[in-house]
């Protein structure tokens, strides 16, 4: 059993196929199947069920597949670490996120962060959707990722905990009210609050469909018997305020932290608080967090920190 043989078959597991590894490997179907065979024989037990349209783990491929994940996840890091410290130690923080984040949670961090650490480099991955996130996180291509909460961990913030979901630890950070962004001329800008009756009639600025913030508002919207009929759909928040201020509809989005200073800029949009649903939770989402290079944990830190003020938890030294 080697490490590539257990790399080769989280991969099938992941992908369902074997010609799509080989695919992506640069290497024939059957050199794949050879790293799959060689677990079969030693651990005497049937890792795949062959099925017409691909392949799935068997029970015991799922226990193997869980634990060479985690295993190969904390390999993958330690060299990682250990290459950056053959290369001076400065290091680098690989960090996935939607294309808005940077601008509206992290700004200040990241030149905060770069003062206090100008050695160690920081690389962030656009992705459309925490799914996305989750995905970069398990193919070890980020160490950290900015994401709206699922609902599960909503429940552990309460308890200051963690919740895995996926095989992925996730730990909120803030918690954003929704507003409606609304055309300063619009007689709904007027009005100091939201309610259920006003959300039914508003022509609202659909939220991407596959991202998490657009799955609790609606189900947020269906506890309250209220039908949000979308006159154009967006691929983020800003997109949506935009719209929102040029007068082509209404966006119920969440009060981002960057907005509070860019107001002056946009005189001709309104944000008003929507108090009957309740505030989304975004946050980190890590594989282990135990397992994080003191880099990526200054910097989630740093984030942390600029973001609900006090004493920065653990913000030493990423070399400490």
């Amino acid at each position: 059993m080697t490490l590539d043989d257990l790399r080769v078959f989280v991969a099938v597991c992941d992908s369902g196929s074997l010609s799509a590894v080989a695919r992506s490997l640069s290497c024939t179907q059957s050199a794949v199947s050879q790293h799959v065979k060689r677990l079969e024989r030693e651990l005497g037990l049937s890792l795949l069920e062959r099925r017409p349209r691909g392949v799935t783990p068997t029970p015991a491929g799922r226990i193997l597949q869980a634990a060479a994940a985690d295993g190969l996840g904390g390999i993958d890091r330690a060299l990682r670490q250990l290459r950056d410290l053959q290369h001076g130690g400065g290091g680098s923080v690989r960090i996935a996120t939607g294309a808005t984040t940077v601008r509206h949670f992290m700004s200040d961090a990241v030149v905060t962060f770069r003062r206090r650490f100008p050695q160690v480099s920081l690389e962030f991955q656009t992705e459309n959707s925490s799914r996305g996130c989750f995905a970069a996180l398990a193919a070890g291509d980020a160490d950290l990722a900015w994401i709206t909460i699922d609902t599960a961990v909503r429940v552990a913030t309460a308890v200051r905990g963690l919740t895995a979901v996926q095989g992925i630890e996730q730990r909120p950070v803030a918690d954003l009210p929704w507003v409606l962004a609304v055309r300063a001329d619009d007689p709904l800008a007027a009005r100091s609050s939201i309610d259920r009756q006003d959300l039914a009639r508003i022509h609202h600025i659909g939220l991407p469909e596959s991202s998490t913030s657009h799955a609790h508002l609606q189900a947020q919207c269906e506890e309250l018997g209220v039908r949000l009929t979308s006159t154009t759909g967006v691929a983020d928040w800003d997109t949506a305020i935009l719209l929102a201020e040029l007068g082509l509809g209404h966006a119920i989005v969440p009060e981002l932290p960057g907005w509070a200073a860019a107001r002056a800029d946009h005189p001709g949009v309104r944000l008003v608080p929507i108090p009957g649903l309740s505030p989304l939770s975004v946050g980190w989402a890590v594989r282990q967090w135990d397992a994080l290079s003191p880099p990526a944990r200054a910097f989630a830190d740093t984030v942390t920190q600029s973001l609900c003020g006090g004493p920065t938890p653990g913000a030493r030294s990423p070399d400490a």
